[in-house]
């Protein structure tokens, strides 16, 4: 029990390392040089996978009649989307942008769906669960309609054009973000001992979590280790995964303040689904971009951790 209660504590410093340094004794393993391919393709299948089965897991514990709609959510989605479709545009009318991956890094932190963990640390923290759970929903759906929007206007494809590169999109990204929910709810009313099986081991979505992030971490150092960028610009992204983190966190805290609901609206637009923000980056946009995500996860962590530091201390002297 020890153990186990090791690994969740630390989940996140060993999933990083684990994706470092598993990525470099992999490639540097001579007799293992002909899987790379095969591995290569198998992770592009296993990422949207676990992201898949994640989602399902977490939307098995969701009750329908528990859900409950704010009106900082819509002003939370309005925030997102707009944004996401703000810098967007900068990137269509200045399509030779100076920084270009910087925007991309920003775009990707801005519109990134909230992490199926939210409800866990929203619930210690004294936030309402059912409102972060119905703004996880209502994202997701966000998510899906933006980003075949938006990506093939960044990364035009003149063989396919703007149509046909937003209906492959969007047929990558509605069987992740929406398909998950819906199985859950057909499960929940054709299936409920399937459903109670699901959701009452709904906690491996925890250890679904730290397989994804070691491999978003992997693919992630892939890009770095072969990236042509300047260092500078990996620094950059950086910084903008630092601002952006501390920005919607802010800011989610402010809206939801002025609704009486600040911890649950600052973890909504604070606490992102990093390993979804990865493969996006390195599916829609470049492997260049997808570093934001990773660099992301240490901030939103390190704010989680200190905001739950403060909440037991606060209780202690209560």
């Amino acid at each position: 029990m020890k153990a186990v209660q090791f690994v969740k504590d630390w989940a996140l410093i060993i999933a990083i390392l684990t994706g470092v340094l598993g990525y470099f004794a992999y490639v540097n393993i001579p007799f293992l040089n002909p899987t790379h391919a095969f591995v290569n393709t198998a992770v592009n299948i296993l990422q949207p996978l676990l992201i898949f089965c994640m989602l399902f897991m977490t939307f098995c514990r969701i009750n329908p009649t528990h859900l409950r709609l704010s009106p900082w959510h819509g002003w939370l989605l309005l925030i997102q989307g707009g944004l996401f479709v703000a810098l967007g545009l900068v990137l269509v009318i200045w399509p030779s942008f100076a920084a270009r991956i910087e925007v991309e890094g920003a775009m990707l932190c801005l519109l990134c769906p909230t992490a199926t963990a939210a409800a866990v640390i929203t619930k210690k923290l004294g936030g309402k669960v059912a409102a972060i759970t119905s703004y996880t929903i209502l994202v997701n759906l966000l998510v899906a309609v933006l980003v075949p929007a938006m990506a093939p206007l960044v990364h035009p494809n003149a063989e396919l054009g703007f149509l046909s590169s937003s209906a492959i999109i969007l047929a990558k990204v509605f069987p992740l973000l929406l398909l998950p929910l819906i199985a859950a709810l057909l499960i929940r009313y054709m299936s409920p001992k399937l459903h109670f099986f699901f959701s009452h081991y709904s906690g491996i979505s925890f250890y679904l979590w730290a397989v994804a992030l070691t491999l978003a971490i992997a693919v992630t150092t892939r890009s770095i280790v072969h990236s042509d960028v300047p260092v500078s610009t990996l620094w950059w992204l950086v910084v903008i995964s630092l601002v952006c983190c501390i920005f919607q966190f802010w800011l989610g805290r402010k809206i939801g303040e002025h609704y009486g609901d600040k911890v649950t609206a600052g973890q909504a637009l604070g606490q992102k689904n990093t390993v979804m923000a990865i493969w996006m980056g390195y599916t829609f946009f470049s492997p260049v971009t997808s570093m934001v995500g990773g660099f992301y996860s240490i901030w939103h962590n390190v704010f989680n951790s200190y905001q739950l530091y403060q909440h037991k201390r606060l209780e202690k002297k209560s």
